[in-house]
């Protein structure tokens, strides 16, 4: 009996070696984003009942789709309804927690053009409401991972609208923020810095 997707095309099913049984979990990590890792994160605090955490969705208007055929679609022509604020936001032991997720390629220094102002001043009104707000910062090609609070990152954006500096270097991160050391699961543990801050 043949097997189809719903496309139509057959379904092949790919033998297994004993080398692709083998997982090399030194690269279990290769390729996935400080997004992917805070969604892993996400997922495995819900699931041990530790907080709810979630992405949020990206307030988009669609206005052109082509259908190619019945069993797809594809989106032509979107438009953002209103300037998106943070990336992640929920609940964590009764206390709000909001926070944005960023990268660098760089390796001496966060560029502050990669945060927005409509961001800084959504984070604002949560750390003025008593919420937990902070930017957590990946700098991809040192893979390191860095907590930083929101009291913190105002002082670095105050300064850069000031005429000062328009990054925050990484000796400034080793200072003001709460370095993240990955492990096995969740591989960022978030709320451990939480936790450590007694916030």
């Amino acid at each position: 009996m043949a097997i189809h997707y719903p496309n139509g095309k057959a379904y092949v099913p790919v033998k297994k070696t004993k080398t692709s049984l083998k997982k090399d979990y030194s690269y279990s990590n290769r390729g996935k984003t400080l997004e992917d890792e805070i969604n892993d994160a996400n997922e495995f605090y819900i699931a041990r009942d530790i907080a709810v955490i979630h992405k949020k969705p990206i307030p988009i208007q669609v206005v052109k789709v082509d259908y190619p055929s019945r069993s797809s679609a594809v989106i032509k022509e979107a438009y953002y309804r209103t300037p998106s604020t943070t990336d992640f936001n929920g609940v964590y032991q009764g206390k709000y927690i909001d926070f944005e997720a960023k990268e660098t390629e760089n390796r001496t220094a966060f560029p502050l053009k990669n945060v927005h102002l409509h961001q800084v001043e959504h984070m604002r009104k949560v750390s003025n409401q008593l919420g937990i707000t902070f930017l957590l910062v990946r700098f991809s090609s040192l893979n390191r991972y860095f907590y930083l609070p929101f009291e913190q990152l105002s002082l670095f954006w105050d300064r850069m609208l000031t005429g000062g500096r328009k990054s925050i270097t990484l000796s400034e991160m080793e200072s003001h923020a709460i370095e993240i050391i990955p492990k096995y699961a969740p591989r960022i543990d978030y709320l451990k810095v939480i936790n450590d801050l007694n916030v």
